[in-house]
């Protein structure tokens, strides 16, 4: 079975809905993010989404990032669980009350630079997803994407992608 191409008029229809659906949402955002949202932006998204690839490559970045995540938490709290049962090694092996507060004391000093420096590292990676993402949509054509470390840049991205999610949601005119 073939599929039909779009009419013109069934896709102009779907991208006014798009532009006027983005448009209440840039409304919605603080001023100093709305300079950063021009009409121009979100027209080109609203070009952008008239069909289902980026809302699937969105989607995708999502499942990704969530699992990253989860990992990253996992390996947080597995630190933290090694400290514990190092405490508690410590406290099972040494007789004095004394010796153990003064152990304990060198442990916690210890296990707070580790757990400082893995929040660094997760930091990090975290990061790197963040450009990881920005550089796919970026090469998607999506319009509003680049690489960058800049926060108000940032910002906007998230509030693009929060955008792209709730259209996803919606029911959009089909062509």
């Amino acid at each position: 079975m073939e599929v039909a191409e779009p009419t013109p008029e069934a896709l102009q229809r779907k991208l006014y809905f798009l532009l006027e659906q983005l448009q209440d949402m840039a409304r919605e955002l603080l001023p100093k993010y709305q300079m950063r949202v021009p009409i121009e932006l979100l027209s080109g998204l609203a070009n952008c989404l008239l069909n289902d690839t980026v809302f699937e490559i969105v989607k995708g970045l999502m499942e990704i990032q969530h699992v990253t995540e989860k990992h990253l938490f996992q390996q947080r709290l597995q630190i933290i669980n090694n400290h514990a049962l190092e405490i508690q090694e410590m406290v099972n092996t040494t007789q004095s009350p004394e010796q153990i507060e003064i152990k304990r004391n060198i442990l916690l000093r210890r296990h707070k630079e580790e757990l400082k420096q893995t929040d660094m590292k997760l930091v990090i990676q975290l990061d790197q997803k963040v450009s990881d993402q920005q550089d796919t949509l970026e090469k998607a054509g999506v319009p509003g994407f680049f690489v960058t470390n800049k926060p108000i840049e940032i910002k906007v991205q998230m509030y693009l992608l929060d955008f792209i999610l709730r259209l996803s949601k919606m029911d959009i005119p089909h062509v």
